[in-house]
């Protein structure tokens, strides 16, 4: 399965993967998801979000439990997140089945779309939209850099995006959501290859646009400009230096330019942050301070400052009884928080859930050397199969 999955989607000249919602990589994903459960057997659907789903026992059953992951990446993203978490799902159903292991409930494999936000800016659109936190209203609204809206892609790509919404039905039939991912950090050790999520830190991403006046770069003086690619570079540092004083983080990785041209001022630069901390006060905070020291920069510099939140996801504990049960099951495995966003987040408020990590020994995500050793993720499979075997055929 694994080697079936690494050349879609993945750029010869960066190394990385380029699997954006709706594109063809995409739609090559899940056609390789809808043939894996087909092989095995199983009952495909496809819900009223495209979130893709297979079957093992009646999918209209109650209590039944619920794994995987996603297949899209980030712009240039490694091979392990998101896909380790599918692919080790089908694995541990094959485990099971291996193992001669009778049900008592519904298992189901899933597959949410457009986890990483890569296309349209928002995270777990996908989950979002089956959980109810992202209306159909606003993701109608959804645009992409070539301004396609989210809805428009969705159908030039053979899907009906007239139903999307809230699925309390569906949710309410879930007894628990297991999701495997691969390490987005340097915690665990060789000792103890696999570990047990605690909670995820809130985070959420913000649009900062700064205009200023275009302008002719070699003709305009220096004391005449209204140059707001100053503003952003002093609050790019800005946010590195407030965020190392809170003990949090705040990162701009996408920065978009008007009129973009080499030998002219810009008039309004367009710069997301991604800020995450350990608590929702902490973070509010951070972004405050982050807005204040754009806004006196921009007094100084003649750009105008506007600020936007486009997403947010607050602190998630993952379900205790449910994680305890895991981390018992699996001998005590560690047990640890982490900074970054998953589906498993979204659903935490709806639905019993729980996340397993996979060793990453170089500590390095979405990017191209992203990398878990093959031993471990087999660790992960065989653990991942313990749980579901815990969990659903008891």
């Amino acid at each position: 399965m694994w080697a079936e999955l690494l050349p879609v989607g993945r750029s010869a000249a960066s190394g990385g993967y380029r699997r954006f919602a709706w594109n063809s990589a995409d739609a090559e994903c899940r056609s390789w998801f809808e043939q894996q459960a087909r092989d095995r057997g199983l009952h495909y659907e496809l819900d009223r979000n495209c979130n893709q789903w297979a079957w093992l026992g009646d999918p209209a059953g109650e209590g039944a439990v619920v794994t995987g992951s996603h297949l899209d990446s980030v712009p240039d993203g490694g091979a392990f997140d998101g896909p380790l978490g599918v692919v080790s799902s089908f694995a541990a159903l094959d485990e099971l089945r291996a193992r001669g292991t009778g049900l008592a409930r519904p298992l189901a494999i899933v597959n949410f779309g457009d986890e990483e936000g890569a296309r349209f800016g928002v995270a777990c659109i996908g989950s979002r939209l089956t959980a109810g936190v992202l209306a159909k209203e606003q993701a109608y609204e959804l645009r992409d850099a070539d301004g396609v809206r989210l809805p428009d892609a969705m159908e030039r790509a053979g899907q009906d995006p007239t139903a999307i919404g809230a699925d309390g039905d569906r949710l309410a039939r879930i007894g628990a959501f297991v999701e495997l991912h691969v390490e987005q950090g340097r915690y665990l050790t060789e000792e103890h290859p696999v570990g047990v999520a605690s909670a995820i830190w809130p985070h959420g991403r913000w649009r900062f646009d700064f205009r200023g006046e275009a302008n002719h770069a070699g003709t305009t003086r220096i004391e005449d400009r209204r140059d707001p690619m100053l503003t952003y570079a002093n609050t790019v540092l800005a946010a590195r230096k407030k965020a190392k004083l809170a003990g949090a983080l705040a990162t701009f990785g996408k920065v978009a330019v008007e009129p973009n041209g080499t030998n002219a001022i810009a008039s309004l630069v367009r710069g997301w942050l991604d800020s995450r901390a350990a608590d929702e006060a902490t973070l509010t905070a951070l972004v405050e301070e982050i807005g204040r020291a754009a806004a006196e920069r921009g007094e100084r510099d003649g750009v105008e400052v506007g600020l936007t939140r486009e997403s947010y996801t607050p602190v998630v504990d993952f379900d205790g009884p449910l994680r305890d049960r895991l981390a018992a099951r699996l001998g005590g495995v560690p047990v640890l928080p982490t900074g970054a966003g998953h589906d498993a987040g979204i659903l935490a408020s709806a639905v019993p859930t729980a996340m397993l990590f996979v060793r990453n020994p170089s500590g390095v995500s979405h990017s191209p050397a992203e990398h878990a050793e093959p031993a471990d993720c087999l660790a992960g499979v065989a653990a991942l199969a313990d749980v579901l075997e815990d969990l659903a055929c008891q």
